[in-house]
């Protein structure tokens, strides 16, 4: 499974493709060629190598992604997309999908999608949707008959279910302590008895909900939204050190 670069050269619309369907990605492949204005800049076929392809192409123009909605496994096509909109919040994410399960529509456009659109369309409404998302347009293009009114019931209910569901989870909040004593993931699975792996996928999840990158940036982030106690000193010296502006990082 990987990722693979395909010609870089100036286009108005830069985009990539990740899908895993190998059939589907030569078909957008052929459609897009057709149109010099359209240029993608590369192909992926699973989340991981999506998320690599997007960071290796930072700085040369990338403007939208397509997403197949039928990744799966743990890192699936909605992980991808909140990836993808946390590490570039200026790419444009349009969803694609085929026969997708109720709710995956909706799921997608939660997770950060900006749009969708069916894999079924013609080829001539296909391009045009991706030009309407790349100019800003929230598209929804080939929806089933009676598709959107379910699209909006299902968003607002994800929505009521997130105000009303904790930030983080308690086992989340044990990992996150345990991370301001500066141990490793490793250590903090044996505290725990759980695995390395585990630590690393609960830290994972913690930086995605705080909207940070660093165990420092969490634990100050999770401090001023009273999700933990501000006993722990690591937290109350990442706090002052931000909001000090003679304050300057050393490294190490």
């Amino acid at each position: 499974m990987g990722a693979t670069s395909l010609g870089r050269g100036p286009a108005s619309i830069s985009l990539i493709v990740i899908e895993s369907v190998g059939i589907v990605r030569a078909s957008l492949r052929l459609v897009f060629a057709a149109d010099p204005d359209l240029k993608i800049l590369g192909e992926a076929e699973d989340a991981n190598a999506g998320l690599a392809l997007v960071a290796s192409l930072r700085g040369q123009g990338l403007r939208l992604a397509l997403v197949g909605l039928e990744l799966g496994g743990d890192h699936d096509s909605f992980w991808l997309i909140r990836s993808l909109r946390e590490q570039s919040p200026e790419l444009i994410i349009l969803a694609t999908g085929t026969d997708l399960h109720r709710g995956a529509i909706s799921q997608g456009l939660f997770a950060g999608a900006d749009g969708f659109v069916h894999k079924n369309s013609s080829p001539e409404r296909f391009v045009e949707a991706t030009r309407r998302a790349a100019a800003g347009e929230v598209v929804l293009e080939g929806l089933p008959r009676g598709a959107l009114g379910g699209i909006v019931e299902g968003v607002e209910s994800m929505e009521r279910q997130r105000a009303t569901t904790p930030i983080l989870t308690d086992r989340e909040k044990v990992v996150l302590v345990a991370a301001a004593d500066g141990l490793t993931a490793r250590e903090i699975g044996r505290r725990l008895g759980v695995s390395e792996r585990t630590v690393t996928t609960h830290l994972n999840h913690i930086y995605r909900k705080l909207n940070v990158s660093s165990r420092i940036a969490a634990l100050s982030a999770a401090w001023r939204l009273g999700l933990i106690t501000p006993v722990v000193s690591v937290v109350a010296r990442a706090d002052e050190q931000a909001r000090d502006p003679a304050y300057v990082a050393v490294p190490g």
